[in-house]
């Protein structure tokens, strides 16, 4: 009988072309991450999103009459929706991979035979399952409290899943560089709250200056917190369409970046 030496050649992978149960142990671990202290990942960005709304409604709402058709808060409704749900996809991964290199039990994700699309997979089920199940806890608050439902609600759905997987891939990106949680704090506050909260979230660009509203037709988050209140009242700033592709096109960049570090291990390995 031969051995498993002789039946396998150098390097082959004993789980076939894709390692599925690793790839899905993996995603379940990041699941099982968030659900495990649901009332920091889920409860609190509901509550967030619920003051965000009603401090915003309250304080300039009465006074601010209708944005693109619909009222103050039906317009800033979907916005904040959106950023909630990139800024936990953020955390998810981040916190993931930051806290296993600083403890030091990265080793016991990358010693399985995973690839680094496989990695990639399992990291982006958490990031995209968490930010997913906020956009429908803050769809439900928007549907009691202020009788929003989707108007296009698969495009809702493209835009929450897109920007789930974009913010996903890039706290992938952000965690590898970090090797400290103060560099991984400066990126959290200097980079993705600003892209957050100057996206159009509490606003139309179209009342902008016209140079900055050209430089935030620029950043690719605009296009998903504008694809998202296409997606629940019908309105939008830019065409919906062009916004998917920048969303595609920018998710992609950031996919193949974050598969070429996993495969290289970059400042994961030592």
């Amino acid at each position: 009988m031969q051995d498993a030496a002789e039946r396998y050649d150098m390097g082959t992978r004993r789980f076939g072309r894709v390692n599925w149960l690793g790839t899905a142990t993996l995603a379940s671990r990041e699941m099982r991450r968030f659900l495990g202290v649901w009332t920091q990942t889920l409860l609190a960005p509901l509550v967030t999103a619920g003051l965000f709304l009603a401090i915003f409604s309250l304080a300039i709402g009465p006074a601010r009459g209708d944005v693109n058709g619909v009222p103050f808060a039906a317009f800033l409704a979907p916005g904040i929706l959106m950023m909630t749900v990139i800024q936990n996809a953020f955390a998810n991964t981040s916190s993931s991979i930051m806290i296993a290199k600083v403890q030091g039990n990265i080793v016991d994700t990358l010693m399985p035979p995973l690839s680094a699309g496989e990695l990639l997979v399992g990291y982006l089920a958490g990031s995209i399952g968490r930010g997913v199940l906020v956009a429908v806890a803050i769809g439900v608050l928007m549907w009691l409290v202020l009788g929003v439902v989707p108007q296009h609600p698969l495009w809702a759905l493209i835009f929450v899943v897109i920007g789930s997987a974009f913010l996903g891939a890039l706290g992938i990106v952000a965690a590898i560089y970090a090797s400290k949680f103060d560099q991984m704090a400066a990126i959290t506050n200097f980079i993705i709250t600003p892209l957050s909260f100057l996206s159009g979230t509490f606003y139309s660009i179209e009342s902008l200056p016209g140079p900055v509203a050209l430089l935030t037709r620029f950043n690719p988050v605009f296009y998903l917190i504008d694809g998202a209140r296409y997606g629940f009242i019908g309105a939008s700033d830019a065409n919906p369409f062009f916004g998917l592709l920048v969303c595609l096109v920018a998710t992609g960049a950031v996919l193949l970046l974050c598969w070429q570090w996993l495969r290289s291990g970059f400042r994961m390995k030592a």
